[in-house]
């Protein structure tokens, strides 16, 4: 097992970027540990490490670590799924070095999540520690919301039920009545980097919460974010205009295969013409002009997401004590 420093861990992924287990995840890819730790590490102990069998890369562990219990570096309040990166055909091999090398470090607790169903996390490590013996609970935490894709725009429209198609097509026809309407998608460092700060400044005037939820440190992390993973081409900037201006913006991630909504903004001038619901809506069109294959809501119980047709993911938290193995 070897520690890694933030450098040395995105090395390591460049360097074995084309294994997709290495991409599964995320908001455990180098550039995104990269943006929070910058952003909120202060305090804590990173706790980065590689597994690795003579020349072979058996995964990442993306951990950090306080008073004694370890957990993923990042926070659910901005990270909507963790996880390790792990060869799958070395997890048994991954999981009992790790467990093995953080009982000798001393070690107490792990804390895990949030974890999908889906996560080596929680299909191979949870089940390792109940055979070793270790006191867990693995707890319900959150909901997700994901869509698969179908081929063209009819398609996802007949998916839907009567009347929610008809809500659809009519929100869509009020839009249109409001002036010349433009939905483009910004892709390139410079673009996404002058049209930032009108994102932000939408975000916050959404809503109050988010307003209040929008902090300096908070600013700063979702720059760092469409900085750092704009550099690899994963970032996707929605800017829906009304006779030019802009009226709502959704800022997605895109890693080839799936789209992530991480959040929107609009303009509340524009509300009675439901910009921030359209911006989203539009947002999935792109996404299946695009030829993506799924979309994925992230966390959050908000209607809207069952309606256009997503199917909840449940996300669960592990914590375990650190026994020794039997």
């Amino acid at each position: 097992m070897y520690r890694e420093s933030l450098d040395s861990i995105e090395s390591v992924w460049r360097a074995a970027s084309s294994a997709a287990w290495l991409n599964r995840c995320l908001f455990i890819t180098p550039p995104w540990l990269r943006a929070w730790w910058e952003s909120f590490g202060a305090g804590r102990e990173a706790a980065l490490a590689t597994i690795r069998q003579a020349d072979r890369l058996l995964g990442l562990a993306p951990l950090m670590v306080e008073a004694g219990e370890v957990s993923f570096m990042g926070d659910p309040e901005v990270c909507d799924a963790l996880d390790f990166a792990v060869d799958p055909d070395r997890t048994r091999e991954f999981f009992r070095t790790l467990l093995d090398h953080l009982r000798e470090s001393g070690m107490q607790r792990l804390n895990l999540g949030p974890i999908r169903p889906d996560s080596v996390t929680y299909r191979c490590l949870v089940p390792l520690l109940e055979q070793s013996g270790c006191p867990l609970t693995l707890v319900d935490e959150d909901v997700s919301y994901e869509m698969e894709l179908p081929s063209d725009w009819d398609g996802f429209l007949q998916r839907l039920g009567a009347k929610q198609r008809h809500e659809v097509r009519r929100k869509l026809r009020r839009l249109h009545e409001a002036g010349t309407v433009r939905f483009r998608v910004l892709d390139q460092p410079t673009a996404i980097a002058a049209a930032f700060p009108r994102f932000l400044e939408l975000f916050r005037d959404s809503r109050p919460d988010k307003a209040a939820f929008m902090t300096a440190p908070m600013s700063e992390f979702f720059q760092r974010l469409a900085r750092y993973l704009g550099a690899i081409g994963r970032v996707r900037l929605g800017l829906l205009e009304v006779d030019e201006a802009p009226a709502a913006m959704v800022f997605c991630f895109d890693d080839g295969d799936t789209v992530f909504l991480y959040n929107n903004g609009y303009d509340p001038r524009f509300r009675q013409v439901d910009v921030g619901l359209l911006s989203k809506l539009l947002s999935v069109q792109d996404s299946i002009e695009r030829g993506r294959r799924r979309y994925d809501f992230l966390k959050g119980n908000e209607i809207y997401k069952q309606r256009l047709g997503a199917e909840p993911v449940p996300i669960y938290r592990c914590r375990a004590e650190l026994r020794s193995g039997r």
